[in-house]
């Protein structure tokens, strides 16, 4: 059973979620997926490039999905 605060109606939730905070984390997992593809290739943990430039596209997609669908 939950628990509710005197005067707070369950059936009503909090603030709607805008989808600026779903662009900014797409921006972060581009910028981080690049970040992590150049230094996995430098340090030649191919692991980490691969997780990286699966990141990049990942969010690339998500994006261009966002803005153009």
């Amino acid at each position: 059973m939950a628990r509710y605060r005197i005067g707070e109606n369950p059936e009503t939730g909090g603030q709607p979620v805008s989808h600026d905070i779903f662009i900014a984390a797409a921006l972060f997992g581009l910028f981080l997926g690049i970040g992590f593809t150049i230094v996995g290739l430098r340090a030649r943990q191919y692991w980490l490039a691969i997780w990286g430039a699966g990141l990049f596209v990942v969010s690339t997609v998500y994006l261009i999905y966002l803005f153009f669908y």
